[in-house]
């Protein structure tokens, strides 16, 4: 059996491999993110999930694992931002606020779609302008929701979160974990 995991993010691989899965392939989807007119955050979310699963091409035998991660600050999605002004724009919106942060993970074996979603309340520190340009500064901004991720130097900008860490990093552990052995993948199979 062959898991395929639709996404090119390293994070995603670095916290699979803490649960002792290495994917077999890496096929990451070509897909439309852009919201729908007036969609909240979470349908959103599991939405983008559930097409990059079916996106993925699979055999039989191949199980598909998929998962997308967004910053939802009141009813507005603050994706990937496309450059430093833009990442600066969510930040500043960010600062001293608190905002939730939806990861949802789609697996895929055949026809069948497995899908859970996580949402974890996050706290940002009121932002002074030297911390702002610093963290935009280390590009750590560019490819993550809202423009952080907490597992790099702006963790220092996040004193409180109430809910999954590995759900707002891209991946939440268990129901990940949960996901997969539903859909027949044989986790812990090395361990004694």
């Amino acid at each position: 059996m062959k898991l395929i995991l639709g996404s090119g993010s390293p994070r995603r691989r670095d916290l699979l491999a803490q649960i002792g899965v290495v994917a077999d392939e890496i096929r990451p989807p070509e897909i439309d993110e852009t919201p729908a007119k007036g969609e909240l955050p979470r349908p959103y979310c599991a939405r983008m999930a559930q097409q990059k699963a079916w996106a993925v091409a699979a055999e039989e035998g191949e199980i598909v694992l998929c998962a997308d991660t967004t910053v939802a600050l009141g009813r507005r999605i603050l994706g990937k931002p496309q450059d430093v002004g833009e990442a600066a724009q969510f930040l500043l919106a960010l600062s001293g606020r608190r905002h939730r942060v939806i990861t949802a993970v789609a697996v895929r074996r055949g026809a069948r779609i497995w899908e859970r979603d996580v949402v974890t309340n996050v706290q940002m520190k009121r932002l002074s302008d030297e911390e702002l340009n610093a963290y935009l500064a280390t590009n750590d901004w560019q490819g993550k929701a809202g423009g952080y991720g907490i597992q790099g130097p702006a963790g220092a900008l996040i004193p409180w979160i109430q809910g999954s860490f590995t759900a707002v990093v891209g991946l939440p552990l268990t129901e990940t974990a949960g996901l997969l052995r539903a859909a027949g993948y044989p986790l812990w199979k090395d361990i004694q």
